[in-house]
């Protein structure tokens, strides 16, 4: 429904300065919600589209969504966009779906059985050297000219697939984001063997209070700690709200 609407005629606007929203958001949100509930019932609901509301806190299991990740791209006719589903089972994903039609790629991964990208099983890299480190971004911070930056959608779920598939070999976020973001991927990123922490190197839960991580680091597995040790500085002074 989304791909068939991308480039075609639709209103949009910033929920917030900068952050777009459209009206294909809120009927992929509509439509995940009532085919997602029909699945699972007993579920709890968390999406960007959706007004939270603190009753999934008492689910045991709470589908976690993000109708367009990357709605910025969407908007602007680019390819760059997903649709995210996490299943979350007691604070941890069992369950992600990543589809970005417009770039003919369909992510899954089911916890403890590995993942795969249009239904090849995929890994993350081998790297053993943060130097020379693969990272999707436009430009890198100050003291980051040891990296190489490779092609950036605006969606993050689909930075981070690319740490699972291999195209990437790190991505940091410094910056407190929403569960929504991030849920789906992650779990595809460690079923093909990458690490996925916070920003300061901590095991990511979800199903919050507020429903957000600071920031998320997924690397291959090999260059995590060294990661962490590069970014604590900066990881320490950003999350101080």
């Amino acid at each position: 429904m989304a791909h068939a609407s991308w480039r075609g005629e639709f209103k949009y606007w910033d929920k917030t300065p900068g952050s777009p929203v459209c009206d294909i958001d809120l009927a992929a949100d509509a439509l995940l919600h009532e085919r997602l509930m029909a699945i699972d019932p007993e579920a709890g609901w968390l999406s960007e589209e959706t007004v939270d509301s603190a009753e999934r806190l008492n689910c045991v299991r709470v589908w976690v969504v993000d109708p367009i990740d990357g709605t910025r791209d969407y908007v602007r006719g680019r390819e760059g966009w997903a649709v995210s589903i996490a299943l979350v089972e007691g604070g941890r994903p069992v369950i992600g779906v990543l589809d970005a039609p417009a770039r003919g790629e369909h992510w899954r991964a089911r916890a403890g059985h590995g993942a795969t990208r249009n239904g090849e099983a995929i890994r993350a890299s081998a790297r053993r050297e943060l130097p020379g480190a693969r990272v999707p971004a436009d430009v890198l911070a100050r003291g980051d000219s040891d990296l190489v930056t490779v092609g950036k959608p605006n969606s993050i779920a689909l930075r981070i697939a690319m740490v699972a598939a291999g195209q990437a070999d790190l991505l940091a976020t410094l910056r407190w984001g929403h569960e929504w973001d991030i849920a789906a991927a992650a779990l595809i990123a460690q079923e093909a063997g990458a690490t996925v922490t916070d920003a300061l190197g901590r095991p990511l839960r979800y199903n919050s209070t507020r429903g957000e991580q600071f920031g998320v680091l997924a690397t291959a597995p090999a260059i995590h700690a060294d990661a962490v040790e590069r970014l604590a500085t900066r990881a320490a002074t950003a999350v101080v709200r």
